[in-house]
């Protein structure tokens, strides 16, 4: 069994550079009820997403993921999974659990994750610091492997053959003669 959680540092800075315009407000207006509560509001969010959970269970055949002690947590199972492969985010996919054209995102920090393909066509983007061993803990018939083209050798290429071959030209757009 495979289990890592990932330490969402990335959320935890954001939420310590909004802390800081907070204090600034402590300081200037004085603590009332509001700051009060945006301050608790900060510390839910900072329990809740404070790290990435991903489990994979060879036992009971399933993938799981999820924030922090639970929140927006999933549950694949291996039968409902096409493929499992090695993927890049890039900065449009962002942290923290959301929707984009990729399909769902869970990414805590970093780019590296992989992606989850269903059989029904729906993807999961799962970030982690760890993809090496996490797509390791999957069964080998899951695994994509990145297809190589590799060229076709001909036996014999005539070069004079090349030289008769008419080039077809586009017109200029810009040409009106």
């Amino acid at each position: 069994m495979y289990k890592h959680t990932q330490f969402a540092w990335v959320i935890w800075a954001i939420l310590l550079w909004i802390s800081s315009f907070l204090a600034v407000a402590a300081q200037l207006i004085g603590f009332n009820i509001g700051i009060v509560g945006f301050a608790a509001l900060l510390m839910l969010v900072a329990v809740a997403f404070y790290g990435l959970t991903v489990e994979v269970n060879k036992n009971s055949q399933s993938v799981s993921f999820w924030f922090g002690p639970g929140v927006g947590k999933k549950t694949l199972n291996f039968d409902e999974i096409d493929s499992v492969s090695a993927v890049r985010n890039s900065l449009r996919h962002g942290i923290g659990m959301r929707i984009s054209n990729d399909g769902w995102v869970y990414a805590a920090a970093g780019f590296s994750a992989i992606e989850i393909a269903l059989k029904d066509g729906m993807k999961y983007r799962i970030g982690t610091n760890d993809q090496d061993a996490l797509l390791a803990s999957f069964p080998e018939a899951l695994l994509k492997t990145p297809e190589v083209v590799k060229p076709v050798a001909n036996e014999e290429v005539d070069d004079d053959e090349d030289e008769h071959v008419p080039v077809k030209k586009r017109k200029d757009p810009f040409d009106f003669s």
